[in-house]
């Protein structure tokens, strides 16, 4: 089957990748669609370390083709999005309904495929650029036969990402003031969380001026090109600023647009060794710096309430697919979501 394998020196599109039969508690799903996110890509420039060779994709969506032994909630011929966590399900994490902070969902990278006689990795406990993948039970949300499955697929990470740190994270009130430092496919989401969650003020940044318009769409009601113009629009500061490109500077032009009781919630992924600086004595006034793991989701609920406000028109989707791209075409793909040509780039099957 195809897919697209990173070897630790460059990815290209394989025809002859094999995955094994689901085993107990999995689901082997036949992909539909899968975007490409940027950390598909760090993988692929070294920013996110990971061994190889791997399989890579992490927001994919598609049918059910087969279920193992003991998988109760999806069915052959279910739609489903993929989220990326592998959580057990029963620890301590898990049972406070924390998914995302499960040890077992970190760091434990599985190898459900084989090429050439040899094992492959799997990326994220997903690998959605494969044209078939195994992921765990708990990893396939039953989705309704309606949505684009192009669209769906977003959800799986942009959109629990962007969308979650809003209103799971963060937890932004009515008519509070939201900064969005980044618009690409997780800054849309967190600017359209935020217009869901009635935030009365979404001040985007963006250094290309042709992003206005789809930030507007999306829920923004200023649009700047610099961080610099922030305090004209907030004189005071933000409640919430929202770093999602993954710079230091950024994340330190973030920390520096709080008002007092503000959060600067961290989203983009910077080199792993990379620190960032602040004045401590500005973080006096309550305010405060988050961490945010996947939106701090719990997929199960998110993914079928996502769905849910998809089809009551309150959550964009088919506006987050720039342009779609056969999964042979992964190259150029790659190339227009490298160069900020594409707000998401969703590979076909």
């Amino acid at each position: 089957m195809r897919g697209v394998v990173f070897d630790g020196k460059r990815a290209e599109v394989v025809d002859d990748l094999a995955v094994r039969d689901p085993g107990p508690g999995e689901v082997l799903v036949a992909i539909s669609a899968a975007g490409l996110c940027h950390s598909d890509l760090s993988v692929v420039d070294g920013t996110i370390p990971f061994p190889a060779p791997v399989v890579l994709g992490h927001e994919g969506a598609g049918v059910v083709e087969a279920v193992g032994a003991g998988v109760g909630h999806v069915v052959p011929g279910d739609h489903v999005a993929l989220s990326t966590l592998a959580n057990c399900g029963t620890c301590a994490e898990c049972d406070r309904g924390r998914p995302t902070m499960c040890r077992q969902a970190i760091g434990r990278p599985r190898k459900p495929f084989t090429r050439a006689g040899g094992a492959v990795y799997q990326f994220a406990s997903n690998s959605a650029f494969a044209e078939r993948t195994v992921v765990k039970a708990v990893q396939a949300v039953r989705i309704p036969k309606d949505i684009p499955l192009t669209s769906a697929a977003l959800i799986g990470c942009g959109v629990l990402t962007g969308v979650g740190a809003v209103l799971n994270r963060a937890r932004v009130g009515y008519g509070e003031s939201v900064v969005v430092i980044g618009t690409g496919g997780i800054g849309l989401n967190v600017v359209q969380g935020a217009r869901i969650a009635g935030a009365s003020r979404i001040v985007a940044v963006d250094a290309n001026p042709a992003k206005e318009t789809v930030a507007r769409r999306f829920g923004a009601t200023d649009f700047l090109t610099s961080t610099d113009a922030v305090r004209d629009v907030l004189s005071t500061g933000a409640d919430h600023v929202f770093e999602c490109v993954g710079r230091v500077e950024l994340i330190r032009q973030a920390i520096d647009l709080l008002d007092r009781h503000g959060q600067a919630v961290l989203l983009g992924v910077p080199p792993a060794t990379a620190e960032a600086s602040f004045l401590v004595s500005s973080m006096y006034l309550d305010k405060s710096i988050l961490g945010c793991r996947y939106g701090s989701s719990r997929p199960q609920r998110d993914i079928a309430l996502y769905a849910e406000l998809y089809r009551a028109g309150r959550l964009l989707l088919d506006e987050l697919v720039t342009d779609t791209y056969p999964v042979e075409d992964f190259a150029k793909a790659a190339a227009d979501a490298e160069a900020g040509r594409v707000a998401r780039a969703v590979l076909t099957f």
